[in-house]
């Protein structure tokens, strides 16, 4: 939880009309940044970093957050907008230049009907009819979204990583290659070329412990390469129990993963030495939960070729040593999972695929069906790495974002379906869904601004209505088309959290009337 810093520097006060239009200023500086990303014509932004190099990119996230304005207060609305941008990428990976244009559609909506209507409701009524008429383009948009078939994998691709036909076969293949239950990660290739790795793994849902773990601060991430892997049922209540297999991990300078419930203590002694540099290790919780959490940790050990310990079936663990401990090509944990790659699947995880699919023939009870089904799908699952070359590290950079955001769209969408892209999924929603209150207008007439930011971005003119449902403008050809049939399709999971993540900052917004900010001296 993040709390605000108290402090003793001298402060400003904006109230009223000069609040609000330096809000709106600072949110319109930093949109006006951003979108001109979007869309198949978006263009790409050149800005400077903290050591003054030149980066550039076409990731809507990456430039927000170089943008930091002279001006406290515009610099305060620019900021809250980011925070609309960042909340999508933690929970969709993509979608954050959208997030960022409805949310200034929607903060200028507000305070624009505020200004000229002299009736107008409340902050309080505004709230509750936005967030009512968000309900109803939410549930509009799973009535309509299909399930990915065909082509459609690389059409999400190729849109996502800024129409380009070759990344998107790429990122399809991966998917293709690894299953709707694999994992597709993203790594750097060592020549200039693009390519896709298919490897055996697994992913566990065992996410980060502590920020203290991670390798990459920017990402949230703890990657470790050729990791030795200690599993272990039984808690472990203090460092003495795992001395040995610390100092021969030390010795022979590898890396460790733990994956075990761990006391207080030892957790707070790795903990440390992890921070000191003395010790490379991550550990996570056991994955699964109840009578399945045993059958899960048996079938990490199988992959990974480590022994499990458990006190409960009379290990030892006070003869816990290295002879216990498997190996993995490489474990990179986030926030919410662990992906553990391997050089190839062990025969004794081969016996338990076949175990499990037995089992599953003959189960009936839902529960414990499904829970074999993810059994199933951690034994047999494959990674695919796509690795991203360029001729030059300002076009790696470039060329990486693209692709990051294309993979984690693409995933979107084979979990939860497509929309019509291009903003039309939400323009279709806007056109019928009929307003009962101006909180509810003020948000059905923001969301028309992607498909218009897109439109503008390929200097084309904004039409009227088209003649159905679901059929917008190809903004690399001007034409009118069905978007689905070609092939111009969003993630719905994308486009859903990127609103809801812009009314949840819109929406705290508009109930202030005073900005305090912290004095600047005049230069």
């Amino acid at each position: 939880m993040e709390y605000h810093n108290p402090s003793e520097i001298v402060k400003d006060l904006s109230f009223g009309e000069d609040a609000v239009e330096k809000i709106a200023q600072g949110v319109n500086t930093l949109a006006q940044a951003v979108r001109s990303t979007l869309g198949a014509s978006g263009k790409c932004v050149i800005f400077e970093d903290a050591l003054g190099r030149p980066v550039i990119t076409k990731d809507g996230v990456t430039v927000a957050e170089a943008v930091v304005l002279h001006d406290p207060v515009q610099n305060i609305g620019a900021t809250l907008i980011k925070e609309a941008a960042r909340k999508t990428v933690r929970e969709a990976g993509d979608g954050t230049t959208t997030a960022t244009i409805l949310a200034q559609a929607l903060l200028l909506s507000a305070y624009s009907e505020a200004a000229k209507d002299e009736h107008a409701e409340t902050p309080r009524q505004i709230k509750d009819g936005i967030m009512s008429a968000l309900t109803k383009v939410i549930k509009y948009l799973d009535d309509i979204k299909i399930d990915v078939e065909g082509d459609m994998l690389s059409n999400v691709a190729t849109i996502s990583s800024n129409n380009d036909p070759a990344l998107g076969a790429l990122i399809a293949e991966a998917y293709t290659a690894v299953g709707k239950n694999g994992v597709v990660l993203l790594e750097e290739s060592e020549t200039e070329d693009t390519y896709v790795d298919i490897v055996d793994g697994v992913q566990i849902d065992s996410g980060s412990k502590s920020p203290h773990l991670h390798t990459d601060k920017e990402k949230e991430i703890t990657e470790l390469e050729k990791p030795y892997v200690l599993i272990v049922a039984s808690q472990i209540p203090n460092i003495r129990r795992i001395q040995s297999v610390l100092e021969y991990v030390i010795k022979q300078k590898r890396s460790l993963l733990i994956v075990a419930d761990m006391d207080q203590q030892p957790f707070a002694t790795l903990l440390m030495n992890k921070v000191k540099g003395n010790l490379k290790v991550n550990i996570v919780d056991p994955p699964g939960f109840g009578p399945s959490r045993r059958d899960s940790m048996e079938d990490l050990a199988a992959i990974t070729g480590a022994t499990l310990m458990d006190e409960e079936l009379g290990d030892d663990m006070d003869m816990l040593n290295p002879d216990v401990l498997g190996e993995c090509l490489l474990a990179i944990t986030d926030d919410k999972s662990t992906v553990i790659t391997v050089e190839s699947i062990p025969d004794a995880a081969n016996e338990r695929i076949d175990l499990a699919s037995n089992k599953l023939k003959t189960e009936t009870n839902p529960f414990f069906k499904k829970k074999l089904e993810q059994r199933l799908a951690m034994l047999s699952g494959k990674v695919g790495v796509v690795r991203v070359g360029a001729g030059s590290k300002l076009e790696l950079k470039e060329k990486y974002d693209r692709v990051e955001d294309a993979i984690y769209a693409t995933k979107a969408a084979i979990k939860e379906g497509i929309v019509p892209g291009g903003g039309v999924a939400l323009r279709n929603a806007a056109e019928r869904i009929k307003p009962r209150s101006q909180g509810e207008k003020m948000l059905l007439d923001s969301i028309v601004a992607p498909f218009e930011v897109v439109l503008e971005n390929a200097l084309l003119e904004i039409p009227g209505k088209f003649r159905n449902k679901g059929w917008g403008v190809d903004a690399t050809s001007g034409k009118e088309v069905n978007m689905i049939r070609a092939g111009i399709i969003d993630p719905v999971l994308v486009t859903k959290t990127a609103l809801k993540n812009a009314v949840s900052v819109v929406i705290t917004i508009i109930s202030a009337d005073c900005v305090i900010s912290n004095t600047r001296l005049e230069q």
